[in-house]
Protein backbone atom coordinates (compact mmCIF):
# COMPACT_ATOMS: atom_id res chain seq x y z
CA UNK A 1 0.00 0.00 0.00
CA UNK A 2 1.39 3.47 -0.88
CA UNK A 3 2.43 5.59 2.09
CA UNK A 4 0.68 8.90 2.77
CA UNK A 5 2.49 11.92 1.33
CA UNK A 6 2.38 15.70 1.61
CA UNK A 7 3.64 18.32 -0.82
CA UNK A 8 3.48 22.08 -1.33
CA UNK A 9 2.80 24.23 -4.40
CA UNK A 10 2.70 28.04 -4.66
CA UNK A 11 -0.76 29.60 -4.86
CA UNK A 12 0.15 33.26 -5.39
CA UNK A 13 0.84 36.09 -2.99
CA UNK A 14 -1.26 38.60 -1.11
CA UNK A 15 0.25 41.98 -0.20
CA UNK A 16 3.71 40.52 -0.79
CA UNK A 17 3.14 37.44 1.35
CA UNK A 18 3.40 34.06 -0.33
CA UNK A 19 0.53 31.62 -0.03
CA UNK A 20 0.70 27.89 -0.68
CA UNK A 21 -1.54 24.98 -1.53
CA UNK A 22 -0.57 21.94 0.52
CA UNK A 23 -1.81 18.55 -0.64
CA UNK A 24 -2.23 15.71 1.85
CA UNK A 25 -2.50 12.35 0.07
CA UNK A 26 -3.67 9.29 1.98
CA UNK A 27 -2.20 6.95 -0.62
CA UNK A 28 -5.61 5.27 -0.83
CA UNK A 29 -7.46 7.75 -3.04
CA UNK A 30 -8.43 10.49 -0.59
CA UNK A 31 -6.56 13.80 -0.99
CA UNK A 32 -7.02 17.08 0.87
CA UNK A 33 -5.84 20.41 -0.52
CA UNK A 34 -5.33 23.09 2.15
CA UNK A 35 -4.48 26.74 1.51
CA UNK A 36 -2.39 28.78 3.90
CA UNK A 37 -4.74 31.66 3.06
CA UNK A 38 -7.56 31.34 5.56
CA UNK A 39 -6.35 27.83 6.51
CA UNK A 40 -8.91 26.90 3.86
CA UNK A 41 -9.97 23.43 2.78
CA UNK A 42 -9.69 24.05 -0.97
CA UNK A 43 -10.20 20.51 -2.18
CA UNK A 44 -11.17 17.14 -0.73
CA UNK A 45 -11.02 14.37 -3.31
CA UNK A 46 -12.90 11.24 -2.27
CA UNK A 47 -13.50 8.12 -4.40
CA UNK A 48 -17.08 6.97 -4.78
CA UNK A 49 -18.22 3.38 -4.38
CA UNK A 50 -16.90 2.56 -7.88
CA UNK A 51 -13.51 4.14 -7.22
CA UNK A 52 -14.09 7.32 -9.25
CA UNK A 53 -12.59 10.32 -7.47
CA UNK A 54 -14.02 13.84 -7.25
CA UNK A 55 -13.81 16.72 -4.80
CA UNK A 56 -16.65 16.84 -2.29
CA UNK A 57 -16.10 20.50 -1.36
CA UNK A 58 -16.86 23.58 -3.44
CA UNK A 59 -13.94 25.94 -4.01
CA UNK A 60 -12.85 29.09 -5.82
CA UNK A 61 -10.46 29.23 -8.76
CA UNK A 62 -7.68 31.63 -7.76
CA UNK A 63 -6.18 33.47 -4.82
CA UNK A 64 -7.74 36.69 -6.09
CA UNK A 65 -11.13 35.01 -5.73
CA UNK A 66 -10.34 34.04 -2.14
CA UNK A 67 -9.02 37.47 -1.18
CA UNK A 68 -12.15 39.13 -2.57
CA UNK A 69 -15.41 39.20 -0.68
CA UNK A 70 -16.90 35.71 -0.66
CA UNK A 71 -19.02 33.58 1.69
CA UNK A 72 -16.09 31.88 3.49
CA UNK A 73 -15.47 29.03 1.02
CA UNK A 74 -13.58 26.36 2.96
CA UNK A 75 -12.09 28.84 5.43
CA UNK A 76 -11.36 28.54 9.12
CA UNK A 77 -13.44 31.33 10.62
CA UNK A 78 -12.73 33.11 13.88
CA UNK A 79 -11.99 34.51 16.36
CA UNK A 80 -15.69 33.81 16.83
CA UNK A 81 -17.62 31.64 14.36
CA UNK A 82 -21.29 32.41 13.78
CA UNK A 83 -22.95 35.53 15.17
CA UNK A 84 -22.50 37.86 18.12
CA UNK A 85 -25.61 39.98 18.50
CA UNK A 86 -25.08 43.66 17.69
CA UNK A 87 -21.32 43.04 17.64
CA UNK A 88 -20.92 43.46 21.37
CA UNK A 89 -20.53 41.40 24.52
CA UNK A 90 -19.49 41.90 28.14
CA UNK A 91 -16.62 39.91 29.63
CA UNK A 92 -15.58 40.36 33.26
CA UNK A 93 -17.48 43.65 33.42
CA UNK A 94 -15.97 45.21 30.29
CA UNK A 95 -17.97 45.68 27.10
CA UNK A 96 -16.22 44.79 23.85
CA UNK A 97 -17.29 45.80 20.35
CA UNK A 98 -16.76 43.74 17.19
CA UNK A 99 -17.36 45.31 13.76
CA UNK A 100 -20.86 44.49 12.57
CA UNK A 101 -20.62 42.87 9.14
CA UNK A 102 -23.98 41.08 8.84
CA UNK A 103 -27.27 42.93 9.29
CA UNK A 104 -25.98 44.87 12.27
CA UNK A 105 -24.29 41.89 13.93
CA UNK A 106 -20.77 40.43 13.99
CA UNK A 107 -20.43 37.32 11.82
CA UNK A 108 -17.46 34.90 11.81
CA UNK A 109 -15.13 37.22 13.69
CA UNK A 110 -15.82 40.40 11.74
CA UNK A 111 -14.85 41.56 8.23
CA UNK A 112 -11.13 40.90 8.72
CA UNK A 113 -11.40 37.64 10.61
CA UNK A 114 -9.16 34.60 10.45
CA UNK A 115 -10.46 33.74 6.97
CA UNK A 116 -8.51 36.75 5.62
CA UNK A 117 -5.15 35.83 7.17
CA UNK A 118 -2.15 33.91 5.83
CA UNK A 119 -1.38 31.13 8.30
CA UNK A 120 2.05 29.62 8.91
CA UNK A 121 2.25 25.96 7.91
CA UNK A 122 4.42 23.00 8.86
CA UNK A 123 3.86 19.44 7.58
CA UNK A 124 4.43 16.11 9.31
CA UNK A 125 4.19 12.47 8.30
CA UNK A 126 3.96 9.10 10.01
CA UNK A 127 3.68 5.60 8.60
CA UNK A 128 -0.11 5.83 8.35
CA UNK A 129 -0.97 9.56 8.20
CA UNK A 130 0.07 13.01 7.03
CA UNK A 131 -0.73 16.30 8.72
CA UNK A 132 -0.46 20.03 8.24
CA UNK A 133 -0.18 22.29 11.28
CA UNK A 134 -1.26 25.88 10.68
CA UNK A 135 -0.68 28.65 13.21
CA UNK A 136 -1.89 32.23 13.51
CA UNK A 137 -1.16 35.01 16.00
CA UNK A 138 -4.11 37.32 16.57
CA UNK A 139 -2.99 40.42 18.51
CA UNK A 140 -4.81 42.01 21.42
CA UNK A 141 -7.68 44.07 20.05
CA UNK A 142 -7.85 42.23 16.72
CA UNK A 143 -11.37 42.94 15.40
CA UNK A 144 -12.16 44.27 18.88
CA UNK A 145 -11.53 41.00 20.72
CA UNK A 146 -9.57 41.24 23.98
CA UNK A 147 -6.27 39.45 24.49
CA UNK A 148 -3.62 38.14 22.15
CA UNK A 149 -4.66 34.73 20.83
CA UNK A 150 -2.47 32.03 19.33
CA UNK A 151 -4.55 29.64 17.25
CA UNK A 152 -3.46 26.29 15.83
CA UNK A 153 -5.41 24.26 13.30
CA UNK A 154 -4.09 20.82 12.31
CA UNK A 155 -5.43 18.86 9.37
CA UNK A 156 -4.59 15.13 9.55
CA UNK A 157 -5.39 12.63 6.81
CA UNK A 158 -4.88 8.95 7.54
CA UNK A 159 -4.72 5.95 5.25
CA UNK A 160 -8.35 5.05 6.02
CA UNK A 161 -9.39 8.32 4.37
CA UNK A 162 -10.51 10.10 7.54
CA UNK A 163 -9.73 13.83 7.62
CA UNK A 164 -9.40 15.17 11.16
CA UNK A 165 -9.30 18.87 12.04
CA UNK A 166 -7.93 19.77 15.46
CA UNK A 167 -8.29 23.27 16.89
CA UNK A 168 -6.29 24.68 19.82
CA UNK A 169 -6.14 28.25 21.13
CA UNK A 170 -4.35 30.00 24.00
CA UNK A 171 -4.55 33.59 25.19
CA UNK A 172 -2.77 36.06 27.46
CA UNK A 173 -6.00 37.76 28.60
CA UNK A 174 -9.56 36.56 29.04
CA UNK A 175 -11.30 36.40 25.68
CA UNK A 176 -13.87 34.38 23.74
CA UNK A 177 -13.06 31.93 20.97
CA UNK A 178 -15.12 29.72 18.68
CA UNK A 179 -13.42 28.26 15.60
CA UNK A 180 -14.91 26.20 12.80
CA UNK A 181 -14.39 25.30 9.16
CA UNK A 182 -16.78 26.73 6.58
CA UNK A 183 -16.45 24.12 3.81
CA UNK A 184 -19.35 23.78 1.38
CA UNK A 185 -20.04 20.08 0.78
CA UNK A 186 -21.46 18.43 -2.34
CA UNK A 187 -21.05 14.67 -2.57
CA UNK A 188 -22.48 14.20 -6.06
CA UNK A 189 -21.46 17.13 -8.27
CA UNK A 190 -25.04 17.96 -9.28
CA UNK A 191 -26.47 21.46 -9.64
CA UNK A 192 -27.93 21.25 -6.15
CA UNK A 193 -27.84 19.08 -3.03
CA UNK A 194 -31.62 18.79 -2.70
CA UNK A 195 -31.42 15.07 -3.42
CA UNK A 196 -28.86 14.47 -0.67
CA UNK A 197 -30.02 12.79 2.52
CA UNK A 198 -29.03 14.37 5.83
CA UNK A 199 -29.21 13.03 9.36
CA UNK A 200 -28.29 15.17 12.39
CA UNK A 201 -27.88 13.50 15.77
CA UNK A 202 -29.62 16.22 17.78
CA UNK A 203 -32.96 16.51 19.54
CA UNK A 204 -33.07 20.31 19.69
CA UNK A 205 -32.02 23.37 17.72
CA UNK A 206 -31.90 27.13 18.15
CA UNK A 207 -34.72 29.05 16.46
CA UNK A 208 -33.49 32.44 15.22
CA UNK A 209 -34.87 35.85 14.35
CA UNK A 210 -34.72 37.33 10.86
CA UNK A 211 -31.07 38.30 11.46
CA UNK A 212 -29.99 34.79 12.48
CA UNK A 213 -29.73 35.59 16.21
CA UNK A 214 -31.10 32.91 18.58
CA UNK A 215 -34.52 33.86 19.92
CA UNK A 216 -34.38 31.94 23.17
CA UNK A 217 -33.58 28.52 24.57
CA UNK A 218 -33.19 25.46 22.35
CA UNK A 219 -36.43 24.05 20.94
CA UNK A 220 -37.29 20.41 20.40
CA UNK A 221 -37.03 19.33 16.76
CA UNK A 222 -39.92 16.87 17.00
CA UNK A 223 -42.81 17.70 14.68
CA UNK A 224 -40.79 20.30 12.74
CA UNK A 225 -38.72 20.27 9.51
CA UNK A 226 -35.67 20.42 11.79
CA UNK A 227 -36.23 16.84 12.92
CA UNK A 228 -33.32 15.12 11.21
CA UNK A 229 -32.90 12.40 13.82
CA UNK A 230 -33.61 9.95 11.00
CA UNK A 231 -32.23 10.47 7.46
CA UNK A 232 -34.26 13.00 5.47
CA UNK A 233 -34.07 14.15 1.84
CA UNK A 234 -32.97 17.79 1.95
CA UNK A 235 -35.28 18.99 -0.80
CA UNK A 236 -38.32 17.59 0.99
CA UNK A 237 -37.36 19.27 4.25
CA UNK A 238 -36.55 22.62 2.64
CA UNK A 239 -39.84 22.53 0.74
CA UNK A 240 -41.84 22.41 3.97
CA UNK A 241 -43.86 25.51 4.85
CA UNK A 242 -42.24 26.84 8.02
CA UNK A 243 -41.59 30.38 9.24
CA UNK A 244 -38.00 29.61 10.24
CA UNK A 245 -37.19 28.11 6.83
CA UNK A 246 -38.97 30.91 5.00
CA UNK A 247 -37.04 33.65 6.82
CA UNK A 248 -33.63 32.03 6.23
CA UNK A 249 -34.34 30.67 2.74
CA UNK A 250 -33.48 27.18 3.96
CA UNK A 251 -31.43 25.85 6.83
CA UNK A 252 -29.11 28.33 8.53
CA UNK A 253 -29.53 27.06 12.06
CA UNK A 254 -27.53 25.50 14.86
CA UNK A 255 -28.51 22.07 16.15
CA UNK A 256 -27.64 21.31 19.79
CA UNK A 257 -25.91 17.95 19.80
CA UNK A 258 -26.54 15.30 22.40
CA UNK A 259 -24.18 15.65 25.33
CA UNK A 260 -21.05 13.54 25.04
CA UNK A 261 -19.14 14.88 28.03
CA UNK A 262 -16.70 16.52 25.63
CA UNK A 263 -15.91 13.28 23.82
CA UNK A 264 -15.99 12.57 20.12
CA UNK A 265 -19.38 11.49 18.76
CA UNK A 266 -21.21 11.53 15.46
CA UNK A 267 -22.99 14.79 14.66
CA UNK A 268 -24.24 14.28 11.11
CA UNK A 269 -24.38 11.84 8.21
CA UNK A 270 -24.68 13.09 4.62
CA UNK A 271 -25.47 10.70 1.75
CA UNK A 272 -25.36 11.38 -1.99
CA UNK A 273 -28.56 10.73 -3.96
CA UNK A 274 -27.16 7.49 -5.40
CA UNK A 275 -25.49 6.57 -2.08
CA UNK A 276 -22.15 6.33 -3.93
CA UNK A 277 -20.59 8.62 -1.34
CA UNK A 278 -21.38 8.89 2.36
CA UNK A 279 -19.78 11.35 4.78
CA UNK A 280 -20.07 11.35 8.56
CA UNK A 281 -19.13 14.33 10.72
CA UNK A 282 -17.81 13.49 14.18
CA UNK A 283 -16.97 16.19 16.70
CA UNK A 284 -16.32 17.13 20.31
CA UNK A 285 -18.22 20.42 19.85
CA UNK A 286 -21.69 20.97 21.37
CA UNK A 287 -23.33 22.23 18.18
CA UNK A 288 -23.43 22.02 14.40
CA UNK A 289 -24.61 24.82 12.12
CA UNK A 290 -26.27 23.52 8.97
CA UNK A 291 -26.29 26.10 6.17
CA UNK A 292 -27.78 25.19 2.81
CA UNK A 293 -26.07 27.95 0.78
CA UNK A 294 -29.24 30.02 0.76
CA UNK A 295 -27.55 33.26 -0.33
CA UNK A 296 -25.35 31.87 -3.11
CA UNK A 297 -26.56 33.18 -6.48
CA UNK A 298 -24.15 31.79 -9.06
CA UNK A 299 -21.76 34.75 -8.95
CA UNK A 300 -18.89 32.55 -7.68
CA UNK A 301 -17.24 29.87 -9.82
CA UNK A 302 -14.64 27.16 -9.36
CA UNK A 303 -11.62 26.37 -11.52
CA UNK A 304 -13.79 24.64 -14.13
CA UNK A 305 -16.19 27.55 -14.49
CA UNK A 306 -18.90 25.77 -12.54
CA UNK A 307 -21.14 28.23 -10.73
CA UNK A 308 -21.99 27.97 -7.05
CA UNK A 309 -25.72 28.49 -6.79
CA UNK A 310 -28.44 28.50 -4.17
CA UNK A 311 -28.77 25.13 -2.42
CA UNK A 312 -25.90 23.85 -4.55
CA UNK A 313 -23.98 22.72 -1.46
CA UNK A 314 -24.25 22.79 2.31
CA UNK A 315 -22.05 23.63 5.27
CA UNK A 316 -21.80 21.44 8.37
CA UNK A 317 -20.04 23.77 10.82
CA UNK A 318 -19.14 22.13 14.13
CA UNK A 319 -18.92 24.79 16.81
CA UNK A 320 -20.10 26.27 20.06
CA UNK A 321 -23.49 27.92 19.88
CA UNK A 322 -24.16 31.33 18.30
CA UNK A 323 -24.13 34.44 20.50
CA UNK A 324 -22.83 32.42 23.47
CA UNK A 325 -20.88 35.43 24.86
CA UNK A 326 -24.27 37.07 25.49
CA UNK A 327 -26.01 33.89 26.62
CA UNK A 328 -24.90 32.57 30.03
CA UNK A 329 -27.37 29.69 29.62
CA UNK A 330 -25.30 28.27 26.73
CA UNK A 331 -21.93 26.46 26.95
CA UNK A 332 -19.22 29.02 27.63
CA UNK A 333 -16.74 30.14 24.98
CA UNK A 334 -14.61 32.11 27.44
CA UNK A 335 -10.89 31.30 27.32
CA UNK A 336 -8.57 32.42 30.12
CA UNK A 337 -4.77 32.52 30.42
CA UNK A 338 -3.32 29.13 31.30
CA UNK A 339 -6.15 27.24 29.62
CA UNK A 340 -6.34 25.82 26.09
CA UNK A 341 -9.52 25.78 24.03
CA UNK A 342 -9.48 22.48 22.14
CA UNK A 343 -11.84 20.73 19.80
CA UNK A 344 -11.69 18.00 17.17
CA UNK A 345 -13.81 17.30 14.13
CA UNK A 346 -13.46 14.29 11.83
CA UNK A 347 -14.82 13.73 8.35
CA UNK A 348 -15.28 10.00 7.82
CA UNK A 349 -16.32 8.21 4.64
CA UNK A 350 -17.87 4.86 5.58
CA UNK A 351 -18.58 3.88 1.97
CA UNK A 352 -14.81 3.39 1.58
CA UNK A 353 -15.06 0.45 3.96
CA UNK A 354 -12.73 1.85 6.61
Amino acid sequence: MPRPTVHRAPFGSVQGTRTDLWTLDSGTGVRAGVLTYGASLHRLTVPDATGAGASVVRSLATLDDYTGKHPYFGAVVGRYANRIAHGRFVLDGTEHHIPANDRGHALHGGPDGFHTKVWQASPDRTDDSVSLRLTLHSPDGDMGFPGALDATVTYTLDESGTLAVDYASVTDRPTVVNLTNHAYFDLAGHDDVLGHTLQVDADSYLPVDDDGIPLGPPAEVGGTPFDLTAPQVLGERLGTENAQLRAAGGFDHCWVLRDSGGGLRRAARLTAPDAARVMEVWTTEPGIQVYTANQLDGSFTDGTGRRHGRHGSLCLETQHLPDSPNRPDLPSTVLRPGDTARSRTELRFPHLGS
